[in-house]
């Protein structure tokens, strides 16, 4: 759904509604408040305090119903189940789900340059609303909403594979191949409230190309490309063992 702009923000109790809980008016203001209209308005309080208790509040609950829903899986991969899904990108996800860009409020830079659409701005104030409904009602109630919130795309990250980070999946097929390390070049262009990123990636032989309105989107679109030209070549063993004649025996064999 579209994101609109700040000049058709509604009243923030309609908000709850959306979230299903009740939340202080005043703390409801604060998880709302960016910090770029509390420097406008004199330096009031901001909400990053509740972003960052929000977020503690959201690794927690994750991780534990990803441990319980999912006994057989390690610790690498439910690693990164979970970083899939709390990752900046998802919650902007359930932020414009939401209509949230509608409610936060903005200094007028921020509004300018689309803040009320903008990954970074979104995820944070999601964390800083379940940070809010912690403190007002516990553990058992945020856990509730983040759940609501996020269960699609945890159900999702189960069947994502090596595009669960694939950043990580390709430093993992690059390490198995005795390849250096993958080293990311990423440039951007355009003006702040539209930019682009480009990213290319060296991992061993192959070279990996992405775009992105972020760096790490863009990083992480090069990381996909690349992986997939990875896979494809032998690890060291098959490729000794393609390289043995008719009749001969692979060394070791």
């Amino acid at each position: 759904m579209p994101a609109r702009g700040n000049g058709e923000r509604p009243e923030p109790s309609a908000l709850l509604e959306k979230l299903g809980v009740h939340l202080d008016p005043e703390l409801l203001v604060l998880a709302l408040t960016h910090r770029s209209f509390a420097h406008e308005a004199g330096g009031i309080p901001t909400n990053e305090r509740l972003e960052f208790l929000g977020d503690t509040v959201l690794g927690l609950v994750v991780t534990e119903a990803l441990y319980r829903r999912h006994p057989d899986k390690p610790e690498g991969e439910l690693a990164k189940m979970r970083a899939a899904t709390v990752s900046q990108r998802s919650l902007a996800a359930v932020a414009r789900r939401l209509e949230l860009g509608r409610y936060v409020l903005l200094g007028k830079g921020e509004k300018r340059t689309r803040g009320f659409d903008k990954d970074s701005i979104l995820s944070d104030t999601v964390e800083a609303l379940l940070g809010a409904t912690y403190l007002s009602h516990g553990l058992e109630v945020a856990r509730d909403l983040v759940l609501r919130l996020v269960d699609d795309t945890m159900e999702a990250a189960a069947d994502l594979g090596a595009g669960l980070d694939w950043k990580t999946s390709l430093q993992e097929a690059v390490a198995e191949r005795g390849f250096d390390a993958p080293v990311y070049e990423v440039t951007g262009e355009g003006p702040e409230h539209a930019r682009r990123f480009s990213a290319q990636v060296t991992a061993g032989p192959v070279t990996g190309l992405g775009e992105g309105t972020a760096k790490k989107h863009a990083e992480q679109a090069a990381a996909e490309q690349a992986y997939r030209a990875v896979v494809a070549l032998p690890l060291p063993g098959q490729a000794q063992d393609a390289g043995a004649g008719p009749g001969e025996q692979p060394a070791g064999a």
